[in-house]
Parts: C-alpha cells; sequence; structure tokens
C-alpha cells in the first residue's frame, strides 16, 4: 500500500493523546492486523476501502480465532483511524462506519446439582472455622448471595425469627431475600463460637479466629479445601453456588421473574444469560401451561 508508511500511523497515534497509552497500543496493534490484510489484498490506497473489504477483513481476523470482543476493538480502531483520514483529507468516507463484529457468546458458570450441593454442605467436622464455612456455604447457596454480599454482611442485615436477610448489592442497591432453615440451623450454630472470639463490637458475621471480618480471598480458599474433602470434582468457586441456586430455583419453580428479583438483577435478560433450563424441563413446562398443547382426556 503505497499510503501505509508508518509516519501515518505514527500521526494518528500521536494525535490520540486524550487517550490512555494502553489504548494507543492496542490501536496500534489492531492498526497492524489492518496493514496486513491490505497486503494480502493489494489494497494500495486508504480510499480503495469499503464496507465489503471490511467485512471481509473481520471474516479473515474471525478465521484467525479472534473472538467478538477484539474484533468490535478492530473495528473501533479502523473507524478512529478513518475519522482522521477524512480529517487529513485523505479519505472521503469512513468504509468502518455501521460494521458490526460477530458476537462471542456469553459462557455460563457452571453449576454443581442438587446432589453435589448437598454432598458439600454436609461437613461433619465442628471445629469453629468448619462451622463457620458452614454456615457461610449454607447461607450462600440459601439466598443466592454474591460473594461480596456474603463478607460484608453484618450482624443486623440477618433476621432470623422472620429467616430473612438483606445485602446491598450492586449500585448500591439492597434487597431482601428468604434464608433456608438448614442456613438458619448453621448460623445458629455458628453464632455460639462467634460470640467468644468478637473483639471490639465487630459487626461483621463471618470473622476469622482472630476477630476480623474474613476476606474474600481466605474464603475462596476454603471452599476449595472443602469441595476436596467432600469429593466434589471440579474447580469449585463461590459465583458456582449462587448459579446453583439460581439454576435449582428455576428449574423447580419456572418463574424468571421471581428469581430476577431473588438475585437482584435490573434486567431480566440478565437472568436469562445467568441461568438455564435444560430442554426436557422446558418441554414439560409447555406441556403443562399451553392451553394448544395438552392433549384432550380419552
Amino acid at each position: 500500500m503505497k499510503e501505509t508508511e508508518t509516519s501515518l500511523i505514527d500521526s494518528f497515534l500521536g494525535s490520540l493523546q486524550h487517550l490512555s497509552p494502553h489504548t494507543r497500543k492496542a490501536y496500534q496493534r489492531d492498526l497492524k492486523f489492518f496493514l496486513e490484510y491490505c497486503k494480502e489484498q493489494r489494497i494500495n490506497k486508504w480510499q480503495a476501502m469499503d464496507g465489503h473489504r471490511v467485512r471481509g477483513f473481520v471474516a479473515w481476523r474471525h478465521r484467525q480465532g479472534t473472538g467478538g470482543k477484539s474484533l468490535q476493538r478492530n473495528l473501533s480502531a479502523i473507524r478512529v483511524f478513518y475519522r482522521y483520514l477524512i480529517e487529513q483529507d485523505m479519505a472521503k468516507q469512513n468504509p468502518a462506519e455501521g460494521i458490526l463484529a460477530p458476537k462471542t457468546p456469553r459462557k455460563l458458570p457452571k453449576a454443581l446439582d442438587a446432589d453435589q450441593a448437598t454432598q458439600l454442605m454436609l461437613i461433619s467436622d465442628q471445629s469453629l472455622l468448619a462451622v463457620r464455612d458452614r454456615a457461610m456455604l449454607e447461607l450462600m447457596y440459601s439466598s443466592g448471595l454474591r460473594l461480596s454480599e456474603l463478607i460484608q454482611l453484618n450482624m443486623n442485615n440477618l433476621d432470623l425469627r422472620d429467616a430473612v436477610v438483606t445485602v446491598l448489592g450492586k449500585g448500591k442497591k439492597t434487597r431482601t431475600v428468604p434464608v433456608g432453615r438448614h442456613a438458619i440451623a448453621a448460623l445458629k450454630k455458628w453464632f455460639g463460637f462467634r460470640h467468644d472470639i468478637i473483639k471490639n463490637e465487630v459487626t461483621a458475621v463471618f470473622v476469622t479466629q482472630q476477630g476480623k471480618r474474613i476476606t474474600p480471598r481466605a474464603f475462596q480458599l476454603r471452599l476449595k479445601q472443602w469441595a476436596i474433602k467432600q469429593g466434589i470434582p471440579g474447580n469449585v468457586h463461590p459465583h458456582m453456588l449462587r448459579h446453583s441456586f439460581a439454576s435449582h430455583l428455576l428449574e423447580s419453580s419456572g418463574d424468571l421473574r421471581a428469581v430476577q428479583e431473588l438475585l437482584g438483577h435490573a434486567d431480566i435478560s440478565t437472568t436469562q444469560i445467568y441461568t438455564h433450563l435444560d430442554f426436557q424441563h422446558l418441554a414439560k413446562v409447555y406441556d403443562a401451561a399451553h392451553p394448544r398443547a395438552q392433549r384432550k382426556k380419552a
């Protein structure tokens, strides 16, 4: 390409001083790929680039294994670069405007099945840390809490008489969710230990042996250890308990709106992505609920 001198790219990058060095470096890499494609396609003028050829570039990068997010950034770099070329009277139109990258499907976090969840909770160890850990596991699975919500719980957030817990979620929004009987029993047992170790009016529900609020990292490590001890395969992490809560509740009730409220999702589309139902369960719901699916009795 006659007009692909590195000085032009350098001038363009120099005009982006308002952006972070990381972003400018990313644009530089993206345009390097773009120039490789132009060379391969023997495109020797910036103005010769059009929407069809930009789509070809996207397909070329996709065949190389580039994901949707990276392709979106590639296109963003080309769009910004062509705006610069237009300002410099080196191009008349922006061929990347309106071109979309293929979406990358969101991976669903794995969930424990009901038997695995039960097995994980059956901790027979009666030591202080084991009793605390079981209470944390039971509450997280019982109420679908995020790790941050669990760690930040204070004693006044729990109402065991009414079997509810109030948490501060994303966007500083509070929500109140039910607490199951197994979690309540585990919490009451933990409170017996907690009372003996708290210092200086600590309000945290879950604390270390030194009476300090437990950290997220510490709980993650403890969960991994318990998963191994309890014979649960795979990489078990806190988010898996929240996802298991949502999946099992949705499979049992089919009430997506209720699960949305319990999880604290502002948009139900998030809940739809976050949870999943197997086709067999969906078929049963359809057969039972849809008026045109119900068979007439003979």
